[in-house]
């Protein structure tokens, strides 16, 4: 039996190792990839439409290899489209054309520093939409955060104004879509891969026209993509990137369901700090110590919030849980009750089993979890 075990967790191990080896090698490569396309061929809003353009036609084989059933009350209800899907897709668009603007405005490195800044506007955010107050731990994580941000942002040698608002804007879009999906899905019965396809497809297909006239028209009378070589290579880092930031996506859903919201927040934020290490290697922009620091204090400050929220989680789980224990004596008195009368009066079955099911149906589960909690201690 402990064989069978050890071999699982190894399993478990192997496989969650794996899969962080993917996401981490496709999330680097293809943001360097992506520099260097921008460099080459200035066009973010064509990098964004090809980007969704693979998620939608790699999802189709994938939906259906997992036998993913399709949504049917989503399909019934066309109203969801309007109020939910459609949004959703828009604000991915719109966030993911910030990132790829972001990109090739500054470096990379300096782009998810900036980024790290994603757990002040998800709980300034959360506190307007959903209401949600926060612990202090979490609020005090906050301050290596900004603190890393401003002097990674001061001691940067490649600042640009522009690149630096739509990295925050990408930031903001991002964790408003986040609260949004938490705040409007909950209801919804819609497997990750559909909803990836679904945003992917819808965001193509509504902003298409618009690249036909900012970014097509340019495409198409400049000579110098026009020369074969440079098409091929353009062409080829278009189609890398399509897969590579497909393969993101897959793995990102497929880790959520595979480790806890801590581990998985844990694991982005290495991730985060692995692309910022590659690109540093691999494009060689030049940085000073006081901008390393800044990057490392961010990031730091990420993984203090990561262990802040689960901690408020945990507490917020034990005080729904803990109330249920504190009526221990009253419901041990009624059942006693219950069961005094079922042996002393002279009731028949009938009348014991009308009295039972007299109880709330919020009760009688109460009194069988304490039976349960008694028996376990």
């Amino acid at each position: 039996m402990m064989n069978i075990h050890r071999d699982s967790f190894l399993y478990e191990c192997l496989q969650i190792g794996t899969l962080c080896l993917v996401w981490y090698s496709a999330s680097a490569a293809g943001n360097v990839i992506v520099k260097e396309l921008l460099n080459e061929f200035p066009f973010p809003l064509t990098v964004t439409l090809v980007q969704l353009l693979s998620i939608w036609i790699l999802c189709i084989p994938l939906i259906h290899f997992w036998k993913v059933p399709p949504p049917e009350y989503l399909y019934q209800n066309r109203v969801y489209y309007f109020k939910i899907i459609i949004p959703l897709a828009i604000g991915k668009f719109l966030s993911q054309l910030s990132s790829h603007v972001s990109l090739w405005k500054v470096p990379v490195s300096f782009a998810h520093t900036v980024k790290a800044t994603m757990p002040l506007f998800t709980i300034v955010l959360s506190r307007l939409i959903l209401h949600e107050k926060q612990t202090a731990p979490v609020y005090i994580s906050l301050i290596p955060i900004m603190i890393g941000v401003i002097i990674a942002t001061v001691t940067e040698l490649s600042f640009n104004m522009i690149g630096f608002i739509s990295a925050l804007l990408s930031t903001f879009g991002f964790s408003l879509q986040n609260i949004y999906s938490k705040k409007s899905l909950k209801d919804i019965a819609i497997h990750q891969f559909i909803l990836l396809s679904l945003l992917a497809k819808i965001g193509c297909c509504l902003f298409m026209p618009f690249w036909f006239f900012y970014d097509g028209i340019d495409i198409y009378y400049n000579e110098k993509y026009h020369q074969y070589k440079t098409a091929i290579r353009i062409i080829a880092y278009l189609v890398i990137d399509g897969i590579l930031h497909f393969l993101h996506n897959v793995v990102a859903f497929t880790m959520i369901s595979l480790v806890s919201p801590l581990s998985y927040s844990i694991a982005n934020s290495s991730k985060r700090i692995v692309v910022i290490g590659t690109s540093l290697i691999v494009l060689q922009n030049p940085v000073t110590f006081s901008n390393v620091v800044g990057m490392s204090l961010a990031a730091f400050g990420v993984m203090l919030y990561n262990k802040a929220k689960y901690d408020q989680r945990r507490t917020q789980h034990k005080e729904t849980i803990l109330p249920l224990v504190r009526a221990e004596p009253t419901l041990n008195s009624l059942i006693n009750s219950l069961t005094h009368d079922e042996h002393q009066s002279p009731h028949s079955d009938t009348e014991i089993t009308s009295r039972h099911h007299s109880l709330s149906h919020e009760t009688r589960p109460s009194i069988y979890h304490e039976i349960q909690t008694f028996k376990n201690v």
